[in-house]
């Protein structure tokens, strides 16, 4: 099920249990998973994108493995805050995945955070090459630290 915002996720959640956030691009996905109490993303790995049956069959192996309770996908919306055709193929990959889950599935911002993971990246000193194998899985993991951040006060505020 696709849920609108972090609200709707977090009352959609067991109590527990990690969390897997994407960076969809178009050449590749980047995948980053939470820890069981949900406080820390960590990088896991970038797929490279063929069709969509492979790509999602990737992606439930990785859920089936780490037991993920929910997944939050980067949605590339403008720097004005409308969205484009990349953020419409997003969506359509959310409802083409929603039909092969029972997971609660919903968006989270992804403005700059290809920015922001390239820039701790250069400031690890993290050669070119190795950028290029792991940004995608970084920006993922910044995507779902964003939503786990939310959740954290959407806990705290309840």
């Amino acid at each position: 099920m696709i849920l609108a915002d972090a609200a709707a996720f977090a009352t959609s959640l067991k109590a527990q249990g990690a969390l897997a956030g994407l960076d969809l691009g178009t050449v590749t996905i980047g995948v980053a998973v939470s820890d069981g109490m949900r406080a820390v993303a960590s990088p896991l790995e970038t797929i490279k994108r063929k069709k969509f049956t492979l790509d999602a069959n990737r992606l439930l192996d990785i859920i089936a493995a780490r037991d993920i309770q929910g997944i939050v996908l980067g949605l590339p919306r403008n720097m004005d805050g409308s969205e484009g055709p990349r953020a419409q193929a997003t969506r359509a990959f959310a409802r083409n995945l929603e039909r092969l889950t029972p997971l609660p599935i919903t968006f989270w911002d992804e403005r700059l955070s290809t920015v922001a993971a390239e820039r701790a990246l250069l400031e690890a000193d993290t050669s070119r090459r190795r950028r290029a194998e792991v940004i995608d899985s970084v920006a993922a993991a910044y995507i779902l630290q964003g939503l786990l951040d939310r959740l954290a006060h959407i806990k705290a505020a309840s």
